[in-house]
């Protein structure tokens, strides 16, 4: 299997899979003498594991991460760094009954097609416990992009129909981890918990959208052809598990503006270009412009439910099944701290790949 690693010179191979003994990866390109704030980073990934309240899957993983290797009196060497978390609470038995079962709109048909074979314990390899690695790779990553300055805060900005109506400038983003949900306004993230609890008391799950801010990038960040920097974010994005779009900017709504409307115009201010408006998400030729670089990314309802569905067997009999264990109604929650990990990714590497050109 091929595709395990993201990055050029900030780079993750992961490996593992949902029901296997653990979840880990191997992270190249981090720059010697970072100090490894372990806390820091178990707590990133406290954010992102199961059971942490009452509208994400009871699987109770504490996800402890342990270093392997590149690390040495709690700083980086600038080798490869190892780590693994461990698989503690797996109940594969929770699968038996779709073992030769293909469930509606996961991987489970597309895998045995390609591979002849598939981990049908949580989808293996295709299970976004996957996205514990990225986090942990996140968190480094953005421990060298505090040294910078830059600062990453994503947050949910709708469930279902339900929509967060200011803009992020308006927003309190420090807010965002005061509730479950980790909606900055807090009167909409109680309208986002309740629905969630109705759906999930209906053994349904919903969709909905994360927005996410990148603060103090610097200009010059991408490459203007085929390594734009919005198009390292969209497929940075898009391979996050259950993500059906990304948008930067004003996104599709730029579609109903006229140029004159849209263009963001210049100006100095203190010795430094800025622009009055930044309808392009601070990217521009697919690179950085130092405004703010926002986008969203919008994610289905999680294709795991509890109520009965038809679907067929490996061998073409048509059935009825019923998914049994424990799931997520809605991945938004658990997902913020991934689409932070994936940006602060993208920003690291596109930071050393631009360091070529000084």
């Amino acid at each position: 299997m091929s595709g395990n690693s993201f990055g050029t010179l900030f780079k993750l191979t992961s490996f593992g899979e949902s029901h296997g003994k653990a979840v880990g990866g191997v992270i190249e390109g981090v720059l010697p003498g970072i100090e490894l704030d372990e806390d820091f980073i178990q707590q990133e990934l406290n954010r992102r594991r199961p059971g942490q309240s009452a509208i994400t899957t009871p699987r109770d993983e504490k996800d402890k991460v342990e270093f392997l290797s590149g690390v040495f009196e709690g700083k980086t060497t600038g080798t490869p760094i190892g780590f693994v978390i461990w698989n503690k609470d797996q109940r594969s038995k929770d699968y038996g009954n779709i073992k030769d079962v293909y469930r509606p709109s996961h991987a489970d048909y597309t895998y045995q097609t390609k591979y002849g074979i598939r981990d049908y314990r949580g989808g293996g390899r295709s299970s976004a416990r996957e996205t514990i690695a990225r986090v942990v790779a996140g968190a480094v990553a953005k421990l060298m992009l505090k040294k910078e300055g830059i600062e990453i805060n994503a947050f949910t900005s709708s469930v279902g129909s339900i929509q967060l109506e200011k803009e992020y400038q308006q927003l309190d983003l420090s807010k965002t981890e005061n509730n479950i949900v980790r909606c900055p306004d807090e009167e909409t993230a109680e309208r986002m918990i309740a629905y969630i609890d109705e759906v999930r008391k209906d053994k349904d799950s919903v969709g909905g959208v994360i927005s996410c801010v990148i603060k103090n990038a610097p200009a010059g960040l991408g490459e203007p052809v085929f390594g734009k920097l919005h198009a390292e974010l969209g497929k940075a994005m898009l391979g996050i598990n259950a993500v059906k779009g990304f948008e930067y900017g004003l996104g599709f709504g730029s579609t109903k503006l006229l140029g004159s409307q849209h263009n963001d115009e210049f100006y100095m201010e203190e010795g430094r270009v800025r622009t009055r408006t930044n309808y392009s998400g601070g990217i521009q030729g697919g690179i950085s412009n130092g405004e703010d670089i926002y986008f969203n990314v919008a994610f289905k309802p999680i294709a795991t439910i509890l109520k009965e569905q038809h679907t067929v067997t490996k061998d073409g009999e048509e059935v009825v099944s019923t998914t049994q264990g424990r799931h997520d109604p809605c991945v938004l929650p658990r997902a913020v701290p991934i689409v932070e990990a994936m940006a602060a990714m993208v920003m690291v590497d596109n930071m050393l790949l631009n360091k070529m050109y000084r």
